[in-house]
């Protein structure tokens, strides 16, 4: 595939336009700290760190790339508003630069954006902010948000397709050169959703040494980055899993997709553990239940709080192997996450790591059917975690939707040959098919 020509946006985007942008945003941004992950680098054998955007003021990285972008507005575009759309967290960087500027701004949000962000995005923009929740993704609600920008002539704030915000986005780049003594990472490992952070950060951190090796990890239900690379372009994706929703973007940012693609960014196959080479700039696509694995695993044991799209660069941890002593570097790009989640956090997780399973059981309409179902065919290790008749009006057979949890992975073929072997018709549902998105 040829080396597309570079647009005057992604030409824009320079290690120097980075560096103006860090003079930009000091005393706005704060240097979020590098912390080594001694968790990750046991199971890596690399130096893992985690660069935690969490913990900055709106609690994510998008502060940097909506500050950065606003402080160079005009009087005039200042005083005729800003609009901006959102999955939440650019929303947030947003508000707080209304607020501490005194401009006026409209903030569009898909209607499925978590309450804990919309209600974080109104706090941090006060008086000066409108939140409007438009469509079900950060596409609909871009497409509003660019209607009213034609209408009412106020400034179009991008989330990550101006070179204004992913200069701001690649400060984390100068940071990490900064906090590891003047060296690159040799791998950094970064969430890509329209890639303005991905694109800002490679820019930079490539600038610095040539050896940089540059990870981007995509969720399996939005590979927008992935598909562009592999037409040649930015495509619409037909559809989308909003899950992630941080990251969850159907149409990659052109820059983002220049920057990768001028780099020779290589799609790798996420179901195969990758050898990372020295130099490499891939893209990688993460299963959502391991995503939620990875947030339940980083508030287990490090007590971190990560929204979806912030566990991302650790979940693609598992998929990738590298040399033995690498410096590796996670950013965690969001702590945004809303508690209500969690119960389907959890589901996701147990069903990617093979401990959840569903299965519509035909019970005999006799004393004892469900007596012998916990007998005969449960594991000592198996537990119910839901049941639910589905069919109550046939005299002979009762169906029911039976949630099980294994104590093991391993123990699902003994479960299926038990059941088998029972006199009751078990029909497992798979993940991903319409019966089991209906039923659960």
């Amino acid at each position: 595939m040829s080396t597309p020509s570079m647009s005057s946006a992604a030409a824009d985007l320079t290690d120097r336009a980075i560096i103006e942008a860090r003079s930009r945003l000091a005393g706005v941004v704060s240097q979020s700290p590098l912390q080594p992950a001694d968790r990750l680098s046991a199971l890596t054998g690399a130096h893992v760190y985690l660069k935690r955007e969490d913990l900055q003021v709106v609690r994510s990285y998008k502060i940097r790339g909506a500050y950065n972008l606003m402080a160079q507005l005009s009087d005039a575009e200042k005083a005729a508003g800003v609009v901006a759309a959102s999955a939440g967290n650019h929303a947030q960087g947003v508000a707080f630069a209304c607020r501490k500027m005194e401009v006026h701004g409209r903030i569009y949000v898909p209607t499925n954006t978590p309450k804990q962000k919309r209600d974080r995005i109104r706090a941090h923009g006060g008086r000066f902010v409108e939140l409007i929740a438009v469509g079900e993704t950060y596409d609909a609600a871009a497409a509003a948000a660019q209607e009213d920008v034609a209408s009412t002539g106020a400034t179009w704030v991008h989330a990550f397709d101006d070179a204004r915000t992913t200069s701001g986005q690649g400060t984390i780049g100068v940071e990490l050169v900064e906090q590891l003594g003047g060296k690159v990472p040799d791998v950094t490992v970064m969430p890509v959703g329209g890639a303005g952070c991905f694109a800002g950060v490679t820019r930079y951190l490539r600038s610095q040494s040539a050896d940089a090796t540059i990870v981007g990890a995509e969720p399996a239900g939005a590979p927008s980055l992935a598909r562009a690379l592999e037409q040649g372009g930015p495509v619409e994706l037909p559809s989308i899993d909003p899950f992630v929703d941080g990251a969850a973007v159907r149409k990659i940012g052109s820059i983002g997709y220049e920057v990768a693609a001028s780099e020779g960014a290589q799609v790798w196959p996420g179901h195969e553990i990758r050898d990372v080479p020295r130099g490499a700039l891939g893209i990688v696509e993460v299963d959502e239940g391991a995503v939620c694995t990875a947030m339940l695993d980083l508030y287990q044991n490090e007590g971190v709080i990560a929204e979806p799209a912030g566990a991302l660069s650790v979940a693609a941890l598992a998929q990738l192997r590298f040399e033995p002593g690498s410096t590796v570097v996670c950013l965690l790009s969001g702590g945004n996450n809303d508690v209500s989640r969690y119960n389907e956090v959890i589901e996701r997780s147990l069903v990617h790591q093979g401990l959840k399973h569903y299965f519509l059981v035909a019970f005999p309409q006799e004393p004892g059917a469900l007596r012998r179902f916990l007998d005969e065919v449960l594991g000592p290790d198996d537990d119910i975690t839901l049941f639910e008749y589905v069919k109550r009006n046939n005299r002979d057979t009762g169906e029911a939707l039976v949630g099980v949890e294994l104590g093991h992975a391993g123990d699902l073929d003994a479960l299926l040959v038990r059941m088998n072997d029972s006199r009751l018709h078990c029909e497992r549902l798979e993940p991903g098919s319409p019966a089991y998105r209906y039923l659960t």
